[in-house]
């Protein structure tokens, strides 16, 4: 169904990440697996691709800053001749109660976060526009959509991320291209692994699912809005959370 396109996915090598390119691999897609400091698990995401007769590479590189970002797409470009699938997964979290909360960690949130999407949206946009096509899936996430406390600096990204999705949709869907954007509720990932079972039970009871997500839960949503069936969505926020904001 992806056969001969290509897919960019930041911040691939493990989670939410990695479940998606796996999954974009599964249906055709050319891969280019974004990754900052995890390269054993970013090699074994490719190895995995490439044992099921997939095709797949690497770029390692921090695309909070903006020359980075660029070579991942350049990369991208010159090895498969197009670049038709961006998702920007790449996120980091820096929690702490606003009072306790440095510059610096909510700067280097807002810089990978939001800033590290716009960079790569800025230089994969123009491969789309000469395409006429293109899909751009941005990760946001509940809390950028109701908060969350000791949060701020991440649900401040989140959020604006949504503002940039739809700004975006607005001004590049006359060109052919679509963007949205997906927001996770309570992923089973290495951050909530370290949750207490009272914690993880408590969340499950206020979650109309009675179930936290799983990464593959994200990752078909990220396929289906990658696909030529979304090709009418564009500019939406899709809530991937068992209910759990209604």
């Amino acid at each position: 169904m992806l056969k001969g396109k290509c897919a960019v996915v930041t911040g691939a090598s493990r989670g939410i990440g990695r479940a998606i390119a796996l999954k974009l691999a599964s249906l055709g897609a050319d891969l280019v697996i974004n990754y900052r400091n995890e390269e054993l698990e970013a090699l074994e995401v490719l190895k995995y691709i490439e044992s099921h007769g997939g095709n797949a590479i690497l770029h390692k590189g921090d695309i909070s800053r903006f020359e980075s970002a660029k070579e991942l797409m350049d990369l991208a470009y010159e090895k498969y001749n197009r670049v038709d699938i961006l998702v920007n997964n790449a996120g980091i979290t820096r929690d702490n109660l606003i009072l306790r909360m440095k510059e610096e960690d909510f700067d280097k949130v807002i810089d990978v976060n939001l800033k590290g999407s716009f960079n790569c949206v800025k230089h994969v946009v123009p491969f789309m526009l000469k395409q006429k096509s293109g899909k751009i899936i941005n990760m946001s996430s509940v809390v950028g959509v109701y908060g969350n406390t000791g949060q701020a600096n991440y649900s401040a990204s989140k959020a604006a991320l949504i503002g940039l999705t739809k700004s975006l949709a607005k001004e590049l869907g006359s060109r052919g291209i679509n963007v949205n954007a997906v927001a996770p509720g309570f992923i089973c990932t290495n951050m909530t692994d370290k949750l207490s079972e009272e914690v993880k039970a408590k969340l499950e009871s206020s979650i109309p699912l009675k179930r936290l997500g799983t990464v593959e839960d994200i990752a078909e949503t990220v396929a289906f809005l990658s696909l030529p069936a979304s090709d009418y969505i564009t500019g939406q926020v899709i809530q991937v959370d068992g209910g759990m904001v209604i």
